[in-house]
């Protein structure tokens, strides 16, 4: 049940009536939150059961997991270890097993194994709760509030990654469903609407065209898929956030913000910190400060960090493009934290020029690294490099859509940069791109005028949508 379709749209309405009259007639707090809780959960299920019943059951088991191991505190490592076995199994087996063919020469043939939807996504949430309350951040919950966590529909496929308590301190309010939840939950969900089925899925017919053939397009055109790509994964998956944290919104929890702006980044440190921010903050407080972080010395420091993105990369998939890619990021991260130890530059201030220089050359090494990303094997994705650096002649195709997603994509910056403040009390004098920030305000529908561009937006949706049912990127991990 994709986000898009008219069976999703349906079972979001029927919650939100649902949890509004329930709202409107239980005076009692504890039994809304209650019936609340166990309302999300069924809409979970159901969700996930529309997929595939052994998906459901999946999910059952890794709930169960993580409530029954975070309340013995003391058995906390089995509930991870068993967590991690389960998304192992179901997603790497295959992976192993044909690695260690090709190692020996010979072709085991793949096991039948499903991938259950989401699983790499509620995995890790499950796997943060447990160690936030082996850590004392947060108190053992029952059964029903870990479910109502975990399996939470708007975010279970691909996010954003919630912090248990983030969530929990969220439900243990009461808070009223209406206009105030709604109207700007359906707002951020047309924006992300539109990244998807407008700007994403457009540009999925380019990528897919010159990915599958490199060698039959000229080296500018494949250049050209390759950034195209860049803008492609950037919107469909902000776009599913937007989506998740606006229907998120409407049910009366407020999910993190997943992306702000990450092409804008000046080095890889900072691009981790504007993209897919819930992944990076999981990864910082649950796998590289385990690993020791920074507290053991410079070696073990860059270690860490090319080890955290590597295990990041496998997460992403069984492929060794992703752990390519992973390792790449690692590298890069390692070689920016010495460079700024060695140089101190962290104190310096940079010119407009030196600035455009930085974010020009992230872009550049960001979107290099998603060739491998994209690429269906490590010999597509060297295909599409010796394609773009062979400087050879070929079929000539200036992918207009592109151009026109770009223009869409530096008008909004400028609005962003427009908007961003270097403090809460003045704007600077000259734009600063290091104050920029993409999280967009919303519409008062009460005014004419934004009623006019929120009508006019959601006509251009309509218009301008491509309806080849390409499905969210993400939600193959």
């Amino acid at each position: 049940m994709s986000m898009m379709t008219i069976q999703f749209i349906g079972l979001v309405l029927a919650v939100y009536c649902i949890l509004y009259v329930c709202g409107k007639l239980q005076k009692s707090d504890k039994t809304y939150k209650r019936t609340r809780n166990w309302i999300l959960i069924a809409a979970s299920f159901g969700f996930m059961c529309y997929a595939d019943v052994r998906f459901a059951c999946v999910l059952l088991a890794v709930s169960l997991c993580a409530f029954v191991f975070a309340k013995y505190k003391k058995l906390w490592f089995i509930g991870v270890i068993m967590s991690i076995a389960g998304l192992c199994y179901f997603k790497y087996t295959n992976f192993f097993i044909s690695s260690f063919g090709k190692l020996v020469g010979n072709d085991y043939g793949a096991l039948k194994i499903i991938l259950p939807l989401g699983i790499s996504f509620y995995t890790f949430s499950a796997i943060g709760y447990i160690i936030d309350v082996k850590r004392g951040e947060i108190e053992p919950r029952s059964f029903e509030e870990v479910l109502t966590y975990i399996t939470f529909f708007p975010k279970i496929t691909s996010g954003p990654i919630q912090r248990s308590n983030d969530f929990f301190s969220q439900i243990d309010e009461r808070k009223q469903l209406g206009v105030s939840t709604f109207v700007p939950g359906m707002e951020i969900f047309f924006f992300g609407l539109f990244k998807k089925i407008v700007l994403a899925d457009r540009l999925s017919v380019f990528v897919n065209q010159v990915y599958d053939m490199p060698n039959t397009f000229s080296s500018f055109t494949v250049f050209l898929a390759v950034v195209a790509y860049s803008f492609q994964i950037y919107f469909d998956f902000s776009g599913y956030s937007d989506m998740a944290i606006g229907v998120g919104k409407m049910l009366g929890i407020e999910m993190p913000k997943n992306f702000n702006l990450p092409y804008l980044a000046h080095n890889v440190t900072e691009l981790w910190k504007r993209w897919h921010i819930t992944l990076s903050t999981w990864l910082m407080k649950y796998l590289y400060i385990s690993l020791g972080g920074n507290r053991k010395g410079k070696f073990r420091t860059y270690l860490n960090l090319i080890l955290t993105m590597v295990i990041g990369g496998i997460w992403h998939g069984a492929n060794w493009t992703y752990v390519i890619w992973g390792l790449l990021h690692g590298l890069a991260l390692a070689a920016h934290k010495a460079w700024m130890e060695l140089t101190g530059s962290v104190k310096k201030t940079h010119s407009a020029v030196s600035n455009v220089i930085s974010i020009t050359l992230t872009f550049l090494f960001t979107t290099f690294c998603w060739i491998f990303f994209r690429a269906e094997s490590l010999s597509n994705a060297l295909a599409v490099i010796g394609r773009i650096f062979s400087f050879k002649t070929g079929v000539f195709q200036p992918f207009l859509w592109l151009f026109a997603t770009l223009i869409i994509y530096f008008v909004c910056v400028a609005f962003a940069a427009k908007r961003s403040k270097s403090n809460p009390e003045e704007k600077p004098k000259k734009l600063n791109f290091s104050f920029v920030n993409g999280f967009y305000p919303t519409l008062d529908l009460s005014k004419f005028w934004h009623l006019v561009v929120l009508f006019v937006f959601v006509g251009c949706i309509i218009l301008f949508a491509y309806t080849g049912g390409s499905p969210f990127i993400y939600g193959n991990y």
